[in-house]
Parts: structure tokens; C-alpha cells; sequence
């Protein structure tokens, strides 16, 4: 009778483990109070229905235990990155958590099934690596997430600046220009504004929502463009002339951004060029030549 390695036992069960967490973390849907305010803050406050509001419910067991076993860090973490990222609504900031946790798990039980298959140091650093990677695939995901946002955002500044004075110089209020650019534009400034107006709307200080919008987006253009915004309240400012002032700067930093990338371009051919293209045009020219040098010494 053979026995089972206790290392592949501990695998084993480790991935009995996760399945139920995986599971809950992939076809789990949203609670239903989140799903209606989610709702709600998407296309304005609904009335409830007939069958009253929607009762409240809490987090479950399953939820409660992953959680507890994620430090408090990496929980805020994930949500700020989520916030950054546009909080995506099918991974909401449980999901994640569970999914680090499982993809974690999993990496863990197969990098110690192969470390047991065929023991070495290399075999133990590609598990240890494979693990490690795992864990934190689901932040590297909504980093690079939020990056591409933070890029979208910056890109859209100007023009929606430039709409804005245009509707505040027509006799529009600041609040009212950035309903406009929110409703006229379709890209993740456009939602920003709306949910800032959306914030303004339910009783937050404009003050406050507007260094929220600044906060949430983390687009240093934006949180210069917010600063301004709040002077200009605080001490009596032409919104006017700050709108303009703005949006003349952003254009040039616009331009600005696009000749620099149009200068990095020729730093980044040479990588390819010497990696690619160059070791096959050696081996074009100079393969002829060497095949006959040495077909000439050695006949």
C-alpha cells in the first residue's frame, strides 16, 4: 500500500480549499441594496417599487471570512485602486479580495505539487515567484486599469474645459457647465463630473466634492484644475477668466505630452532594431560568406 507525501496531501486540501472561494468569487452577484444604488447613481434616484424598498443585507459568512483573513491595508488598497480604475461593477472590492486569495491558494498548491514532483531551487523560484504573482494579479490588473483611465481623463480635460467656458461665458453657472460637459461627453471625465454633481446633489459642500473628484481620479492636471476651482469660490474669482486661463494651459500641455512621446519614439525602435531586425540582416548577408569560408578551410 502506498502512502500519499504529505506535501501533496497539504495541496490537495489546500485546493479543496479554494475551489468554494473561487466559486463565490466568480459568480457571486452584487447585493441587492447595491445593485439599486448603484443604479440609482447612474441614472438618477428612482422611486421604489410596490413591493416597498429593498431590504438591506449584510455581508455573508463566506465574505466576512475573507475578509478577515486580508489585512486592512490591502483591502484599502484594492479600494482606492478600484476608485481609480472607475470601480468596475462586475469586480467590486469582496470579489478581489476573495480572488487574491484563491488565485493565491491555487498557485501555492500547484508550485508545491511540482516542488515535490521534482525537487530543485529553480523548480521552488518559479513557485514562489508563480505564487507571488498570482496574489497580486488582481491589483497589477487594476492598476494598469486605472492608468489607461488617469490617461482618458487627461486626454479629455481640454476639450471639456473648452465647453465648459463656452457654456459659462453663454451665462451658465459653474454647476450647470459641468452638468453640459457631463451630459454632452461619453468618456470617464464625463462620468466623474456627474457623479461630482451627484454628490453636490445629495448634500455634500461643493468644496469637498470637488477635492473628491480630485482624490478619487488622481490626474494631477485635474487636481490643479480643482485647486484653481476652490480659490476661485474661496476668494471671488472670475470662474470665467479660471476656465479659460485652464483650459489654454491644457491644450499646451496636451501639445506638450505629444512631443515628448513623438521624441521618445526613435529610443524606443532601437530595441526591436537591434533585437529583431538586425540579427536577421546579419544572418542574410553574412550567412552566404560564412558557409563558403568554412566549406574553403575545411575542404
Amino acid at each position: 500500500m502506498t502512502t500519499v507525501p504529505v506535501p501533496v496531501l497539504l495541496a490537495a486540501v489546500a485546493v479543496c480549499a479554494a475551489l468554494p472561494v473561487l466559486g463565490w468569487s466568480l459568480f457571486s452577484g452584487a447585493g441587492a441594496a447595491s445593485v439599486q444604488a448603484r443604479e440609482n447613481l447612474v441614472r438618477g434616484i428612482v422611486a421604489p417599487g410596490p413591493t416597498g424598498p429593498v431590504a438591506r443585507t449584510g455581508p455573508g459568512l463566506l465574505s466576512r471570512l475573507v475578509r478577515g483573513l486580508t489585512p486592512r491595508g490591502t483591502v484599502t488598497r484594492l479600494d482606492r485602486l478600484a476608485g481609480r480604475a472607475g470601480r468596475p461593477a462586475a469586480w467590486p472590492v469582496p470579489r478581489l479580495v476573495a480572488a487574491k486569495l484563491v488565485l493565491g491558494l491555487v498557485a501555492a498548491a500547484v508550485g508545491l505539487f511540482l516542488a515535490t514532483s521534482s525537487p530543485g531551487p529553480l523548480t521552488g523560484g518559479v513557485a514562489i515567484l508563480a505564487t507571488v504573482v498570482c496574489y497580486f494579479l488582481p491589483e497589477l490588473l487594476l492598476h494598469s486599469r486605472g492608468q489607461e483611465r488617469q490617461e482618458a481623463i487627461a486626454l479629455e480635460l481640454a476639450d471639456t474645459l473648452d465647453q465648459m467656458t463656452i457654456a459659462v461665458e453663454a451665462g451658465l453657472g459653474f454647476e450647470s457647465a459641468m452638468a453640459r460637459a457631463g451630459d454632452n461627453g461619453k468618456g470617464p471625465l464625463a462620468e466623474e463630473l456627474v457623479r461630482t454633481l451627484q454628490d453636490i446633489a445629495v448634500g455634500q459642500p461643493r468644496r469637498d466634492a470637488y477635492l473628491a473628484l480630485a482624490e478619487r481620479t488622481g490626474v494631477v492636471d485635474l487636481r490643479r484644475f480643482i485647486r484653481a476651482v476652490v480659490q476661485a469660490d474661496q476668494y471671488g474669482v472670475s470662474i470665467a477668466d479660471v476656465l479659460r486661463t485652464q483650459a489654454a494651459e491644457m491644450r499646451l500641455k496636451r501639445r506638450q505630452r505629444a512631443e515628448e512621446k513623438a521624441m521618445q519614439i526613435p529610443v524606443k525602435v532601437i530595441f526591436p532594431l537591434i533585437l529583431c531586425i538586425l540579427p536577421t540582416l546579419f544572418i542574410v548577408l553574412l550567412g552566404p560568406a560564412v558557409m563558403d569560408i568554412a566549406e574553403a578551410f575545411g575542404g
